[in-house]
């Protein structure tokens, strides 16, 4: 019955069209009335929920992605990737997959991912004599890099949905081989089908212009240096490196770029403001709800159901994916997170699995949702830079959905994938 009160109650305040955030906040206040706890204790928790240092990275991370993103640099790592494969047959379809494996690592969004590098690379595809829909599923599956490679915003929020017990630091590092894993599959997929259908080839670009595309991409990646260099090095943390930074793509972009005018830097950072305070409102409140749950021992019953089912990591951990693959059709990444965690990652726990491992599985589970009908948010950005209908890309994007699916299993199968990077820097 606390179940039904606490989940029931949330997905009663959703189909009623009230926002995530407030119906898990509204759920968590009818549980709290139901297991009788003063109600002021559910409020304190909204209020810890915020109260820490760990998440300053995530405005730091936002602001630094905004500035880059509109400041020029996806259209001059387009250009960098495109010295580097666009030579080659179905090389355009490659340099968008290598140009958001680079821009991921400065704005950790799929969707502004998918919103600046789609804006450059579908008409430019198109252009050369690439199917328009092809050029769009490549661009948004492309996009899912961002989730995993850091800095990814959602691995802050998986972390302090697991208590803050789990290192940003490490989470950012064990995201690199499996965001680079799906960027292989995803170019391999791009060869195969540009063989197929006999893709254009593209001109090597001469050496001086390569030479100077390259200093001017140099610049934008060295936002990706200073984040891991510096947690590498020890010089700063994961937080304080957003800091840094957040200082080096505004230099970078107003000083050495200099295609963004002063003017219009405030509507920048509002907009900024404005999604930071979505992202906050809703940990705050999932802080509470996560609360209830704990007091209500939701995971510890969800524990004792799987294990019950079967005590082999391997057919649970197949549950788990499939489970979350649904929900990730169903709901967007960030509420997700901060609910599925509390309830799966002591079954996980339990099991042996590590808990950073756990963090990439569940990242690439809810990133294939963001592509997935019907709610997925980079799908419906990727549609409408694209200009094309929802329908006509989820009946051409399945090639896509499988290598996605085979990154997936790996990640979940093989730990070292993830582990490797983290436990050689002993983070």
């Amino acid at each position: 019955m606390d179940a039904l009160i606490l989940l029931g109650g949330f997905f009663v305040f959703i189909a009623l069209g009230v926002p995530v955030a407030y119906a898990m906040g509204m759920a968590a206040l009818a549980g709290a009335i139901w297991i009788d706890i003063p109600l002021e204790a559910v409020m304190l928790k909204i209020s810890d929920g915020v109260s820490k240092f760990s998440l300053l990275a995530i405005p730091f991370f936002v602001l630094a992605g905004a500035i880059m993103a509109e400041g020029g640099m996806a259209r001059r790592l387009v250009a960098f990737a495109n010295v580097l494969v666009g030579f080659i047959r179905g090389g355009l379809g490659i340099v968008n997959v290598l140009a958001s494996s680079m821009f991921g690592c400065i704005s950790g969004s799929s969707v502004a991912d998918t919103s600046s590098i789609g804006t450059v690379m579908i008409p430019q595809m198109e252009k050369a004599g690439y199917p328009r829909l092809f050029a769009v599923n490549i661009t948004i599956t492309g996009s899912v890099q961002a989730i995993l490679i850091p800095p990814s915003h959602n691995a802050v929020i998986y972390s302090l949905a697991a208590g803050g017990t789990i290192s940003i630091g490490a989470l950012f590092l064990a995201g690199v081989l499996p965001g680079l894993l799906l960027g292989l599959s995803l170019v391999t997929l791009v060869l195969v089908l540009a063989h197929k259908h006999q893709y254009p080839k593209g001109e090597v670009v001469p050496l001086g212009q390569a030479l100077k595309i390259a200093a001017e991409a140099l610049w934008g990646l060295g936002t990706m240096i200073i984040i891991l260099g510096g947690i590498l090095t020890g010089v700063f943390t994961a937080t304080e490196s957003a800091a840094v930074a957040c200082v080096w793509a505004f230099l970078v972009t107003m000083f050495v770029y200099r295609d963004y005018r002063w003017r219009d830097l405030h509507h920048l950072v509002h907009r900024t403001v404005k999604t930071v305070a979505m992202v906050m409102i809703l940990i705050a409140f999932a802080s509470s709800f996560g609360y209830v749950m704990a007091l209500m021992r939701l995971p510890a019953q969800v524990t004792e159901f799987l294990l019950t089912i079967s005590d082999n990591k391997y057919v649970i951990l197949l549950m788990i994916n499939v489970m979350l693959l649904v929900l990730g059709c169903l709901m967007d990444m960030a509420p997700l997170i901060l609910i599925c965690t509390p309830i799966l990652l002591p079954v996980v726990v339990k099991l042996g699995v590590d808990p950073v491992h756990f963090g990439m599985i569940m990242l690439i589970n809810l990133g294939i949702g963001l592509v997935t009908p019907p709610v997925g948010a980079t799908l419906f950005v990727g549609c409408a830079v694209g200009k094309v209908k929802m329908e006509e890309v989820t009946r051409t994007i399945w090639p896509f959905y499988i290598a996605m699916i085979v990154v997936l299993m790996l990640v979940t199968y093989v730990p070292a994938i993830s582990l490797w990077i983290p436990q050689w820097a002993k983070i």
